[in-house]
């Protein structure tokens, strides 16, 4: 014998504006109490930022001690960490905004998650390029390698790009020298060359090579001066084993567009931003550094798009202020409440089938009006 079921004819205005309010209040409510998340390493990342603004605010110093004058046009962040356009020692274009993006302490403890995650321990040797183009982020490698207590083998290119390290008398090599002076950071690189094209700085005159070989001198630095590019690649390997000694070399850290460190514009980009744990398929170990320890398994972080590391880890994008250590979200990073999410989104689908498919539900929004078994329902059979 088939049953006979009652169901309404349509849908009530009265249950549509309902359940409408219902769900404009779930997302309001899941937007408004999102919950606040601790991130991994939060006490490391924190003293490696804490770190990072002290250098930084060390050759702010230094440099207006020495007559520098802050522009507050390109350097709104009054950070004097960035540099200028042309000058006798610059040797390509830069990224304006990618410059100032990369004064933030807080890349210290970026370094810090991925160097985490990448399986270093206390204790254990890493390989660093870095080029004089993102001053900024040379120290927050600097200050997570101390923070976290490791040996890195520094090799730096003494020139720079538009808007880094580009002053003929306060290169990053001079940089460095300053931080070690001051006892801020305990690592000098064991070598540095021109860098620029092909690592020989070539394209510029022969002033402005003379003038980093000089800064390369009143460094107390090792200059690698190769006849090719290939000869550059394989002189900073060997500088790497040398100083490694017997201890395997854990990681390599690149900073910087450096071609010997990092490799052309294909065989670099070939390689993701930030954190890589293994070389993409197609790169070949010839072509640079980064490239040569990708190939034999060897993690490599990569610091050459920053605000794309940035965006990634939820750090302000060229700020024109200067953002304080434990800032963004590689420290605290805010998320959706899956469980109130989950409640809310039962409570709809209920209220859904009880307001449209349900005779209770159809009968409690009627009219007052209306009697009992009137024109809203229709048998079904």
């Amino acid at each position: 014998m088939k049953g006979i079921y009652w169901r309404p004819k349509g849908i009530s205005s009265r249950a549509l504006l309902l359940i409408s309010l219902l769900a404009a209040g779930s997302a309001f409510v899941v937007e408004k109490f999102q919950l606040e998340r601790r991130q991994p390493y939060l006490v490391e990342k924190r003293a490696a930022a804490d770190l990072a603004n002290r250098a930084m605010l060390a050759i702010k110093e230094h440099r207006l001690q020495s007559g520098f004058v802050i522009d507050p046009l390109t350097d709104p962040a009054n950070s004097g960490i960035l540099g200028t356009t042309e000058t006798p020692v610059t040797t390509n274009k830069g990224g304006f905004y990618a410059k100032r993006t990369s004064i933030n302490p807080n890349f210290a403890a970026v370094l810090v998650d991925m160097i985490k995650e990448a399986g270093v321990k206390e204790g254990d040797t890493i390989a660093v390029g870095v080029s004089g183009s993102f001053p900024a982020i040379n120290m927050c490698v600097y200050a997570a390698a101390k923070t976290l207590k490791l040996n890195p083998i520094v090799i730096c290119s003494a020139s720079s790009s538009e808007w880094g390290a580009n002053d003929p008398d306060l290169l990053w090599i001079d940089m460095e020298r300053i931080l070690n002076q001051k006892k801020i950071f305990p690592y000098r690189a064991v070598a540095a060359s021109l860098g620029g094209v092909e690592d020989q700085a070539k394209g510029l005159p022969a002033t402005s090579r003379d003038l980093l070989r000089e800064a390369v001198r009143r460094n107390g630095l090792e200059l690698i001066d190769p006849k090719n590019y290939a000869e550059s690649v394989a002189k900073r390997l060997e500088l790497y084993t040398k100083g490694a000694g017997d201890n395997p070399i854990k990681l390599y850290i690149n900073v910087g567009g450096g071609t010997s460190s990092a490799g052309k514009k294909l065989a670099k980009d070939n390689f993701k931003q930030g954190l890589n744990l293994e070389a993409p398929r197609n790169s070949d170990p010839e072509t640079s550094v980064m490239a040569s320890y990708g190939r034999n398994d060897v993690p490599v972080i990569h610091m050459l798009h920053i605000q794309d590391v940035a965006r990634d880890y939820f750090l302000p994008d060229f700020p024109n202020y200067m953002p304080l250590p434990g800032e963004g979200g590689v420290f605290l990073r805010t998320s959706y409440n899956r469980t109130l999410t989950g409640a809310l989104l039962i409570a709809i689908i209920i209220s859904l089938y009880a307001f449209i498919h349900s005779q209770w539900g159809a009968q409690l929004l009627r009219p007052a009006n209306v009697q009992k078994g009137g024109a809203d329902f229709e048998p079904m059979v």
